[in-house]
Parts: structure tokens; C-alpha cells; sequence
């Protein structure tokens, strides 16, 4: 065990230098973790995050990750294991999508979105599986998938693919680890005001989304706040469920379709 172990749970979040990366990783130290974050090219964004991750007492430890150089990104959560001593929480967040027609897409789009958003998670998973196993005590993974898991999107074929992918492979982690005392989860998301979004500090009270129940994009400490329930010990009886947290989205299939007045839907 390494000698800079504190003796706190450890919590490693993958994209962690933004968006819901940044939140989750912000309300794990908040809820007593220290953390392993990574980044893909926002160094600077990962460094902010381990700022806040220090103000709410936790260590925070940074590394360079880009999943599409498999299988050797999830070294990451050796080194972090390393580093702070042990594993006990996965947030398997690291994404990426395209806005690309199906009879448009190239096999080297296909494959790097399935590389970062299916191929990584299960390859970070095992990786934080087996130190899991090794300690003895149990453990935490959650997979940020989409409502994507759930349902399609016009011209994210791979992105929809690889979420849909991670959800039912959440299910098959949960099955198997579930002797060992690991929970796996899903945290889907709906449309949250994140740079990946177009959001950057988006007033999400003040933005009008008609289509969505509630009226709203979300925030991604709305996200965070459902991973901290997944990984801390409330949450021990829950494991293979998909959380959405999409202000009502996916509810909206038959009444979005019967009220749509034209067809600028079909359009990535």
C-alpha cells in the first residue's frame, strides 16, 4: 500500500477535468473520498478539479488518460491504486459522440467512439474489479452511459451503440461481481449544460427546453448527486439498474411524436 494511503475510501473518475467529471469528483471528496482524476486534453480543467477536490479535504491525484491507446490507458487505475493506496469507487465517465449521418460514418469514428465510450470503461472496470477483490471489502463502480442507453438519436450511431453497449454490460459486471460485494450501476444522463454540450456555465433555471417535462436542461451536480448516492453505502442493495436523470426526457417517445411540426428531427 502506498505510503501516501490516508486511511479515506479512494474514488477514481475518469473525464474528470469538466462537466460531470468535474461534479462527481467534487462530491465524492465532499463525501469523504480522495480521487483519482483523469483528463484526455484539458490538463489545466483536471488541475481545477483537484483544486476543489482539495477544498473539500480529499487528496487529489492527476493523470493523463486517452482511451483510445488500448489496452494500456487503464494502466491509469493501477497508477492511481498506487499512488493513493487502494480503489474503492469507479466512475467510468471519460465519453465522446459525433454528429455523423449512418450512411456517412467511417470505420475510424466508429471504432474511436466505441474505443472511449464501451472498450475503456470495461477495460478501467476490471482494472478496479480486481483491486476491489484483492482489498476484500467490496466496492462501488458506476458507468456514466446516456439516455442513449435507452433510446436512439439521429446521427449518433456509435455513441448510441457503445451507451446501449456499457448499460447491458453494467448489468453483466453487476451479475458476476456481485459475490465479491461490488455494486455496478448507470448513471444515464439526459441533456446537462456541460462543454460537451455547448453549455458552459449555462443558468440552467433560465434556459426553456419545451420538450423535456420539466422544462430544463440539468445540471451536472444533479448528475453528481446520484453517483454519490451509487457509491456510498445507501445505495448497498442497489446494483445493474440504469439511473436516468433527464428531467422527464425519455418519458416524452409517443407525446415528442405526436406534437413535432415538421421534420427538422431528422437532421444530426
Amino acid at each position: 500500500m502506498s505510503d501516501a494511503y490516508t486511511g479515506r475510501r479512494v474514488a477514481v473518475v475518469t473525464g474528470a477535468d469538466s462537466g460531470i467529471g468535474r461534479a462527481s469528483a467534487v462530491r465524492l471528496a465532499a463525501l469523504g473520498m480522495d480521487v483519482g482524476l483523469t483528463f484526455h486534453s484539458d490538463e489545466r480543467g483536471a488541475e481545477e478539479t483537484a483544486h476543489e477536490v482539495g477544498r473539500h479535504g480529499g487528496q487529489a491525484v492527476v493523470e493523463h488518460c486517452d482511451l483510445t491507446v488500448l489496452p494500456d490507458a487503464a494502466d491509469v487505475v493501477d497508477i492511481f491504486a498506487r499512488e493513493l493506496g487502494r480503489v474503492d469507487v469507479l466512475v467510468n465517465n471519460a465519453g465522446t459522440g459525433t454528429a455523423t449521418p449512418f450512411l456517412d460514418l467511417e470505420l475510424a469514428t466508429v471504432q474511436r467512439v466505441l474505443d472511449v465510450d464501451l472498450v475503456g470503461p470495461l477495460l478501467c472496470a476490471q482494472r478496479a474489479a480486481r483491486h476491489m477483490i484483492e482489498q476484500g471489502d467490496g466496492g462501488r463502480i458506476v458507468n456514466i452511459t446516456s439516455v442513449h442507453e435507452h433510446a436512439p438519436r439521429v446521427g449518433a450511431a456509435p455513441y448510441c451503440a457503445a451507451k446501449g453497449g456499457l448499460g447491458l454490460l453494467t448489468q453483466v459486471m453487476a451479475l458476476e461481481l456481485a459475490e465479491h460485494g461490488i455494486t455496478v450501476n448507470a448513471v444515464a444522463p439526459g441533456e446537462i449544460a456541460t462543454p460537451m454540450t455547448g453549455q458552459t456555465d449555462t443558468d440552467v433555471h433560465a434556459a426553456e427546453r419545451p420538450g423535456v417535462p420539466l422544462r430544463r436542461p440539468g445540471d451536472a451536480r444533479e448528475v453528481a448527486a446520484v453517483v454519490g448516492f451509487l457509491a456510498g453505502p445507501e445505495a448497498s442493495y442497489v446494483t445493474g439498474a440504469s439511473w436516468p436523470v433527464d428531467g422527464g426526457m425519455l418519458r416524452m417517445g409517443p407525446m415528442a411524436g405526436s406534437h413535432l411540426g415538421d421534420d427538422s428531427w431528422r437532421v444530426p
